[in-house]
């Protein structure tokens, strides 16, 4: 009684960062100045890092920099909404105002029917399947696809749902979008000012740290999945557990979402048989998701709700 009283309160409450012993937690504040530090330096320094070595760095910090918004969110470091907002406002991606990530990451995890695109908004299932959603779905249900053709498909997708946003709360759009592309300017005269052409810091750094990115979310989340959240595991993280900030425990995050990253591992441990309860909810590590869903489907397209397949 006492844990589902719990878990209905994680959902009905934004997250907040209540879990935390820390005024200020210093792990995610290193994270941040490491994030920063490094983009600064490697775009100050692009035109002497040979262009492998600097799409490396690149693809780390933007898939990075996207973990630190996702705990900024969850209340961390600091019991401060607006400190944590300042720590992942910058918009190192471009694309994606944080306003609106906020808004449709507290709604995901808010969400009596996770993993439905019509109460989700994260949800990768179709509703209904037209011929259009249908050929994007199909476009992305391997994971190969969903790296390649992903991060475009994104973009695409955000800016159908903008145009038609702006005609009926144009107010809004303009608040979410307004100090975003303050903020995307002062990004772009930074780049000017040390001859980092745009072109290619959207190849070397955006597309490839956003298809990063889309690796950690492709086995994320199944609508058959009894784990909280209906969400997947990935056991052993590696070094890519650091750079999505353990999402990769990601029954444990849903489960108690104010943990701080640092914190979710022991308890992901301890309470590990209720988390990962079956064979589909747990994944060895992401080598055996590319080994397994690199030309595979990883599931269903149309969502069990919307009555197909």
């Amino acid at each position: 009684m006492a844990r589902n009283a719990h878990a209905a309160e994680a959902r009905s409450a934004p997250p907040r960062g209540r879990g935390s012993r820390l005024a200020v937690e210093l792990p995610t504040l290193l994270v941040a100045t490491a994030i920063y530090a490094g983009w600064l330096l490697a775009t100050f320094w692009h035109a002497a890092i040979p262009d492998p070595l600097l799409l490396v760095i690149g693809t780390w910090l933007i898939a990075w920099h996207g973990s630190l918004q996702h705990e900024t969110i969850h209340g961390h470091p600091t019991r401060l909404r607006w400190i944590n907002t300042a720590i992942g406002f910058a918009p190192l991606a471009v694309w994606l105002p944080y306003a609106l990530y906020r808004r449709s990451h507290v709604a995901h995890h808010r969400s009596e029917s996770i993993t439905d695109p019509r109460h989700d908004p994260e949800s990768r299932y179709i509703a209904r399947p037209s011929a259009l959603a249908l050929l994007v779905a199909r476009a992305q249900a391997p994971l190969l696809g969903r790296l390649v053709l992903g991060p475009l498909l994104l973009v695409a997708a955000l800016a159908v749902e903008e145009c038609r946003r702006v005609r009926h709360a144009p107010g809004a759009v303009v608040r979410d979008w307004v100090p975003h592309l303050v903020a995307v300017a002062v990004i772009l005269a930074w780049l000017a000012w040390t001859q980092f052409a745009l072109g290619r810091y959207l190849l070397l750094f955006v597309y490839p740290g956003m298809a990063l990115t889309l690796l950690r979310s492709f086995v994320e989340h199944r609508a058959d999945l009894a784990a909280p959240g209906r969400a997947a595991t990935v056991e052993r993280g590696g070094v890519l557990g650091l750079l999505y900030l353990n999402n990769n425990l990601h029954a444990a995050h849903h489960d108690r979402p104010e943990l701080a990253w640092y914190r979710l591992p022991a308890y992901h441990r301890a309470n590990r048989a209720r988390l990962a309860p079956d064979a589909r909810a747990t994944y060895a590590g992401y080598g055996a998701v590319v080994r397994r869903f690199a030309l595979r489907r990883h599931d269903v397209l149309v969502h069990p709700a919307g009555g197909g397949a």
